[in-house]
């Protein structure tokens, strides 16, 4: 095997200068670092040419394979190395050609000309275009060539160099052509599993533009001799500012900080975010691209604006963070956000269209493998919880659901302004839900009662005669009354959960309002029954007495079932009378065949699926 040529011979140091020329230009700084370059034994480069590009389908990389011996100008090297690098901004490989020699010589008719428009470098000797060619793109030339011929003066200009009848061709013809990519749809092209390189470009494009202007301001004096040009962090961060409304002002609020001593000392892989403090945390470990960042930050602030920390409700932590990861990455992926980090990604098709809920419930059938899993911050979730102590509060942040819901509807309302492109249903769907003002408990509970306890009839009586009134007081006046026939029956049963994980705060808040809205709906006794290891029946109480005369007995475990059986034994308790069951969800599954509901207090779930009505104090 041959062995690699020396690192300090004249041809290797003219190639690193020419390669750092190319890395220099802001049109392709970004580009040509998401490309492997081969120059050594393990070069496919012909003999006689100067550089071969080609598809790595086994590392999904872009690769130049460069002549390992040839002695040229670092101008030459730079326009040689522009010209392969352009192949992949340009998106030239492409399957549907089926004549590959007359195509790759029109693909190098295209690049020979940008870069000699760019001013890139110096074409070798004998690689120069001749003058008064017309302005015609690849297809055209390609047509062109499949039905003349390929000219000498297009086979002069493959980097290949010359071969048997013709010339070797710049693109080496892919032997297994690459699917699309298992997180793109297979309407999207395939370079997005290699880089999302026509991007970078048009990225690298915008930059040559500002630098121009700001040569031609004379701020900067020629490409790379000024003030240090933004991170790719603050390009990012700017472009949702500029080109992503939908997220602009959300994004904005949020500070950005990337240091590793932080994430290290959190326990952060890639990315995380703290919605108390209003900052993103980015480990600078893993070398995010610009586009990778867009993902990540776009990531990290739409669990926030969609505030999946709330919507938790007592679910596995963990497994929230990974149901709620799946249903994000499916979003921006959609909408072509950036570019998902080459580390990996939660992202499964089938679980398309379902929301985080649902996919929790999907999930969590199989806790074993799913805990192997990875957020971005690793084997952890993303979303940051801590005590806030003495920093500052979530009160700095305003109402944090009230600043969500603003800036998410003023997004959305820009981004359908300006036709920014399509967003997700099911992302817009979430939006619209949460720019709804939540309902309070209070409200649901009440409609509740509404249900179940219509307003009572009234009817006049003059068995007991109303006051008369003072302008005629000889004519006697019928008294207006509730009809006792509405109040047969007119009750519901309390099952109280009196366990020792139950606080007794959470039970007076419940049952106060549970006895202002029987007294509210005519409703003249409630029957309660307190369970916790054994079920107490106190019998019928006034609704004004639930909430100040009852003595809590137990304190222990949990068994509600036995208190829901002995409502649906009771002889004196109406067939049809609803029962609401008042627990923290530390209980087993009931089975409770009539109309009931259940009241939790905040940040708990029950343990098991149910049609019923479920209302979280708050």
């Amino acid at each position: 095997m041959a062995k690699a040529p020396p690192r300090d011979t004249p041809a290797t140091q003219a190639y690193t200068q020419g390669l750092a020329m190319l890395q220099a230009h802001p049109i392709f700084s970004e580009l040509s670092r998401s490309l492997g370059f081969v120059r050594g034994a393990q070069s496919g480069c012909p003999t006689h040419g100067w550089a071969q590009a080609s598809l790595n389908h086994q590392r999904f990389t872009g690769q130049i394979d460069i002549h390992p011996k040839r002695l040229a100008s670092p101008e030459e090297w730079a326009y040689c190395l522009g010209r392969a690098t352009l192949s992949y901004a340009l998106e030239l490989f492409q399957r549907d050609r089926s004549h590959w020699a007359q195509w790759s010589a029109a693909c190098d008719v295209v690049t020979a000309r940008f870069i000699q428009t760019i001013k890139l470098g110096r074409p070798p000797e004998g690689m120069e275009l001749p003058d008064g060619l017309p302005q015609r793109d690849e297809a055209q030339w390609y047509v062109q060539f499949c039905e003349q011929g390929i000219p000498a003066w297009a086979q002069s200009l493959s980097l290949a160099g010359p071969g048997q009848g013709g010339a070797h061709p710049s693109l080496a013809l892919p032997e297994q052509w690459p699917e699309p990519a298992s997180f793109t749809s297979k309407t999207q092209p395939y370079w997005r599993r290699y880089g999302n390189w026509p991007e970078m470009f048009a990225a690298g494009l915008a930059r040559s533009v500002t630098q121009s202007v700001e040569m031609a301001a004379g701020v900067r004096r020629e490409f790379g001799q000024s003030r240090p040009a933004s991170s790719a962090l603050d390009r990012a961060r700017h472009w949702f500012m500029d080109s992503f409304p939908l997220l602009g002002s959300m994004v904005a609020a949020f500070d950005i900080i990337e240091d590793a001593s932080i994430c290290e000392r959190e326990d952060i892989a890639v990315a995380a975010v703290d919605e108390v403090l209003r900052t993103i945390y980015i480990n600078p470990g893993p070398r995010l691209s610009e586009l990778e960042l867009r993902f990540v930050i776009a990531h990290e602030v739409l669990h926030v604006a969609l505030r999946h920390l709330p919507r938790r409700r007592g679910r596995e932590p963990f497994l929230w963070n990974v149901a709620c990861d799946f249903v994000i990455n499916d979003w921006l992926i959609q909408m072509d956000v950036g570019q998902p980090p080459g580390i990996g990604l939660l992202y499964d098709p089938e679980l398309r269209g379902l929301g985080a809920e649902e996919v929790y419930d999907r999930i969590a059938s199989d806790l074993r493998r799913m805990r192997k899993l990875r957020t971005l911050a690793g084997g952890r979730g993303d979303m940051l919880e801590r005590n806030v102590g003495g920093q500052r509060s979530a009160g700095d942040f305003t109402d944090i659901d009230e600043f969500c819901r603003t800036q998410l509807g003023k997004g959305l309302l820009r981004h359908e302004q300006s036709a920014r492109g399509l967003l997700p249903a099911g992302l817009i769907e979430e939006i619209r839900a949460l720019l709804q003002p939540p309902i309070n408990w209070q409200v649901e509970l009440a409609r509740w009662f509404d249900h179940h306890f219509p307003p009572i009839e009234t009817r006049r009586s003059y068995a007991r005669i109303s006051r008369r009134q003072s302008a005629t007081p000889d004519i006697p006046r019928p008294r207006i009354q509730a009809d006792s026939r509405w109040l047969d029956g007119r009750t519901f049963g309390v099952v109280l959960d009196t366990s020792g994980s139950m606080e007794r705060h959470v039970l007076a808040k419940a049952l106060g309002a549970i006895a202002s809205y029987a007294e509210a709906k005519d409703v003249p006794a409630v029957r309660l029954i307190c369970c916790d290891a054994a079920a107490y029946d106190l019998g019928y109480l006034p609704a004004a007495d639930m909430a100040q005369r009852i003595a809590l007995r137990g304190r222990g475990g949990t068994v509600l079932q036995p208190g829901v059986d002995r409502l649906l034994q009771t002889d004196d308790f109406p067939k049809d009378g609803p029962i609401l069951i008042i627990t923290d969800g530390e209980c087993d599954p009931l089975r409770v065949p009539r109309e009931h509901a259940y009241l939790l207090p905040p940040g708990r779930r029950l343990p098991f699926r149910t049609t019923a009505p479920i209302f979280v104090m708050g």
